[in-house]
């Protein structure tokens, strides 16, 4: 079973990643049963028919907009964004917006080509699960991992975890 970092910890996860190849059409694909993050395209097609399902989530490439998920918001528990490859990092703007702009209080997961060097900066935009390709990093490795998303006790720059920088937040001696 794949495992993943949720919420600061280690945690085996049961969710499928639904990905469509070239030659599938959203709307005459059959779902699985069980915890599923789908295609923003799937998600599109069968609106409907997910009502009601709290283990259905959406996963965003980072070519897809976050404004045309955002009527949806509400009925989803769960968003995965996708990076494709570590230096496209549009799904931390992605990330930013569904906390700071649409208000989204539900998991946000990273998906994909993602380091272990990126996870500190990702919970920094809002992330709050981080799955790593399967087979990426081990067990023990990403243990270690953890202790990286501690690696700076009281950051400068404002974010959406910490909506004011350091000066703001600093107390000084008068």
């Amino acid at each position: 079973m794949p495992k993943l970092i949720k919420n600061g910890r280690l945690v085996d996860d049961s969710a499928e990643i639904l990905v469509l190849d070239e030659s599938q059409a959203p709307e005459a694909l059959s779902l699985p049963a069980g915890p599923v993050f789908v295609p923003m395209a799937v998600w599109q097609a069968h609106k409907s028919a997910f009502s009601g399902r709290s283990d259905v989530g959406v996963w965003l490439d980072s070519h897809d907009n976050v404004e045309d998920l955002a009527p949806d918001l509400e009925d989803l528990s769960a968003v995965a964004l996708n990076f494709p490859k570590f230096t496209d990092g549009r799904a931390y703007s992605a990330a930013a917006l569904l906390r700071s702009r649409y208000g989204f209080k539900g998991e946000i997961r990273a998906i994909g080509d993602v380091l272990r060097d990126q996870f500190f900066f990702m919970q920094r935009c809002g992330f709050d699960a981080i799955q790593p390709k399967t087979g990426k990093y081990s067990d023990a490795q990403l243990e270690e991992s953890l202790a990286s998303l501690k690696d700076f006790s009281a950051p400068y720059q404002a974010a959406v975890d910490q909506p004011e920088p350091l000066f703001r937040r600093a107390q000084r001696a008068t």
